[in-house]
């Protein structure tokens, strides 16, 4: 027995041998500490698209760009701009910022600049700064120092510092975008398992970060220094970023099976349901006619040539469009995925399986820098950049056409800039021309910069003029929503005492504008 009991110890002794490199690497085998870079990149940049595009549905809600065909007073809520409560109904982005990116993107930056995988550095920075921008424009106060801690209770910090890291996130990507790897890892990152947004082109990845800070600071029109201070930034760094389609930031997605498929697609479910899947009215005006004038009733497709490649018809036969209304049920409205066939829907536009998802485009960048300098006095150059904007979002809905589908053609896009619908000079030109086709632009998957355009502007109807105004009743609380609550059971549940501290355990918490909204410095 006595020498049974030394061979199993020195057995159990000789494993702990083999494997006491590992343990000294790993403190927790279920948490690594050290993981290569290589390994996280790729789902990271899959949870950029399916946080953003899950949350959508909340954020589509008070854009009115989709709406529901649901009674269900739990569809109807985000459409009187309320919430949910009780639930993790738009949360999505917050568990994408603070457990699907989690500590990986922290992990990811450790081991690439403790071996000089400088490119894993800058996407990592990238990233981190993508993540923060999104989530405080999306609640307002966040966590963030403390983000990460192993804590029980965590404090938050409000948006100006949130942008102030965001900032200083980007600086770090630039700098490691201007460093050299000692080793080639082009070729992993041009793979599947790899960088899946720039498929390893790091100047592309450096236009990402300057599109970033002018997305960033055309958020501060009410600020009183804007013309002074951000509305040549935002020119500035516009021209750093995107210079044509070519460079905008797409998922990418083959699309040949449910875990392969884009995540807004059919597959993926996340646009099927009733709650989320009719187009509102103001895109259907937008695009019928209703940009300087009064869209047709019922709209056909008489003005903007982009309108069926975006929309499904009502009625093929004579060619009619319907939009959806906030709080009511729209079961008239067609589904934005199109008819079902074979059993599945067919998907259309931005709304197909084997289709890439945006993150930020070249059309979307122009027009904010159209709007940029309009708000400075330069029409000139507004206007250059609004048309710019106009012909590349042109090109941009023929990448979504299906084969069977009639793309645009220059004579198309000459007729419609030639049309009613589009200021002939530069001195006509206005801030809801530029905000109406920006509002195009980004419909369909740039919801969350949509919103922030809605509030800064105060949901205004002069500016954004086919939204269909709330008043009494229809809003929840009394107000437009201008925040989205924290994620419930992580913060509810446990971090109430925090909460508390900025208010927000009182259910008119989302009606107070975030700080990039307001006037303050």
């Amino acid at each position: 027995m006595k020498n049974k009991i030394i061979l199993i110890l020195s057995v159990v002794s000789l494993s702990f041998a083999s494997c006491k490199k590992y343990l000294d690497i790993n403190e927790n085998p279920s948490l690594p500490q050290e993981v290569k870079a290589e390994l996280l990149l790729a789902p990271i940049i899959f949870q950029m698209a399916n946080g953003v595009s899950q949350d959508l549905r909340q954020v589509n809600k008070f854009n009115q760009a989709i709406v529901g065909a649901s009674g269900d007073v739990s569809s109807k809520i985000w459409e009187k701009h309320g919430y949910a409560a009780q639930s993790d109904v738009g949360g999505v982005m917050w568990r994408m910022v603070y457990f699907n990116f989690g500590r990986n993107i922290d992990f990811m930056i450790k081991d690439a600049v403790d071996n000089q995988k400088y490119e894993y550095a800058a996407i990592g920075y990238a990233v981190k700064a993508w993540g923060y921008q999104m989530l405080t424009d999306y609640h307002g106060p966040i966590i963030l120092d403390e983000a990460m801690q192993d804590k029980l209770f965590f404090k938050y910090q409000d948006q100006k510092e949130v942008y102030a890291k965001v900032r200083l996130w980007c600086d770090s990507s630039l700098y490691y975008l201007d460093q050299k790897s000692p080793l080639d890892y082009s070729a992993h990152l041009k793979s599947e398992k790899g960088d899946n947004l720039f498929s390893g082109n790091m100047e592309r990845w450096r236009k990402f970060v300057y599109g970033l800070r002018a997305i960033q600071y055309v958020h501060f029109v009410n600020k009183p220094d804007f013309v002074s201070k951000y509305a040549d930034s935002i020119a500035y760094y516009v021209d750093l970023s995107f210079s044509s389609n070519s460079d905008d930031a797409n998922v990418k997605f083959k699309g040949d099976k449910k875990e392969t498929s884009s995540v807004a697609g059919p597959q993926q479910n996340n646009f099927v349901s009733t709650y989320y899947s009719r187009a509102g009215q103001p895109i259907v005006n937008y695009l019928g006619g209703g940009l300087r004038g009064t869209a047709a009733t019922p709209v056909r497709m008489l003005h903007d040539p982009r309108l069926p490649l975006m929309l499904n018809y009502t009625n093929p036969l004579d060619s009619t469009f319907t939009g959806g209304l906030p709080n009511v049920t729209n079961t008239s409205v067609p589904h934005i995925m199109g008819p079902i066939i074979d059993q599945a829907y067919r998907g259309k536009f931005i709304f197909r399986d084997k289709v890439d998802f945006p993150l930020m485009t070249y059309a979307q960048l122009q027009l904010i820098k159209a709007e940029a300098l309009f708000l400075k006095g330069d029409k000139d150059g507004a206007y250059a950049a609004y048309i710019k904007a106009i012909r590349s979002h042109m090109t941009f809905v023929n990448k979504y056409a299906s084969a069977d589908e009639v793309t645009i053609k220059e004579i198309d896009i000459a007729k419609y800039l030639l049309s009613s619908e589009i200021p002939q000079a530069a001195t006509d030109l206005t801030l809801a021309d530029i905000m109406g086709q920006k509002y195009i632009v980004q419909w369909g998957w740039g919801g969350l910069e949509q919103w922030c355009d809605m509030r800064k502007y105060k949901y205004s109807t002069d500016i954004f003029r086919q939204y269909q105004a709330l008043s009494g009743s229809s809003l929840e609380y009394g107000d437009y929503c201008y925040r989205v609550r924290p994620r419930y059971n992580s913060e509810y549940v446990w971090n109430a005492k925090e909460l508390d501290l900025w208010g927000a355990l009182d259910p008119k918490y989302i009606t107070k504008p975030t700080w990039s909204m307001t006037a303050d410095n």
